[in-house]
């Protein structure tokens, strides 16, 4: 796993928005994974900029959302649907029919995460996985002792993620106690993986993932079998990191690697 600190919040995005960036220039209909949440909102924000300003192309990307609230309608202003459209997709000129987002309204849910798994296969595959990172080290809504062979279903939520986004509610019982999700074995597919995450609070979670064991206990510690996993911190969420002098090392030889 490639490790790349930043020293600030807008630093860590702009960055990570260069790696999208990049990925659109290189296949300008490629396969994206979008990720929801507080960590992503300034990756977007760049991404609407670039778009913006310097004509940045979305006319032939296709995306595919993490997760959903299971319960949430589209318009529900904490659905992930809601979410995504406000901070993104209503900013840049992507198809609708290219969107796809994990329904937390459907009738039958099994059938639709197999059709769901099935759609990513149909597109090709994701090129590049946008990810952030629970405070106990979750990726998407994989709760701890998750399959890491799991795939797209419903998942029960953990008492810490329900505590974790009650500020985004009125309280924490009206958070959803269900979500639909890809698994961690659909997400480890992704030809690219990108993980972001900034604040001291995620700073133990980031480490147990980055230099940790392996384990279902931490869900985000599969990216450390990914060929080509890049994780992008600000100075906070990497303050726990025991190897840090060494990614900071590595980071100012770069420009010199062969």
């Amino acid at each position: 796993m490639e490790i790349l600190v930043q020293e600030t919040v807008d630093k860590m995005s702009e960055v990570a928005a260069k790696v999208v960036a990049k990925t659109l220039n290189a296949k300008p209909n490629c396969v994206l994974g979008l990720a929801t949440g507080s960590t992503p909102l300034g990756l977007y924000k760049e991404l609407v900029r670039m778009h913006r300003d310097e004509g940045l192309d979305f006319s032939q990307v296709t995306t595919f959302n993490l997760d959903e609230y299971v319960g949430l309608t589209k318009d529900h202003e904490q659905s992930y649907h809601y979410f995504m459209h406000e901070n993104l997709f209503k900013h840049i000129n992507i198809p609708k029919q290219n969107i796809h987002i994990p329904s937390g309204t459907t009738e039958n849910y099994e059938a639709f995460c197999s059709w769901y798994e099935n759609r990513i296969v149909e597109c090709g595959g994701i090129d590049l996985q946008i990810l952030g990172i629970g405070s106990d080290g979750h990726i998407a809504f994989n709760e701890p002792s998750s399959s890491l062979g799991s795939r797209t279903r419903i998942k029960t939520l953990a008492k810490q993620t329900i505590d974790d986004n009650a500020r985004f509610f009125d309280s924490a019982e009206d958070v959803p106690i269900y979500a639909i999700t890809m698994g961690v074995g659909t997400i480890m597919e992704a030809r690219k993986l990108l993980m972001i995450a900034n604040g001291k609070a995620k700073a133990e979670a980031v480490a147990a993932a980055v230099e940790g064991p392996v384990t279902s206990m931490i869900t985000a510690s599969a990216l450390q079998m990914h060929p080509h996993a890049l994780c992008v911190l600000d100075k906070d969420a990497a303050s726990s990191l025991k190897m840090l002098d060494y990614y900071d090392w590595i980071q100012a030889k770069m420009v010199d690697a062969p």
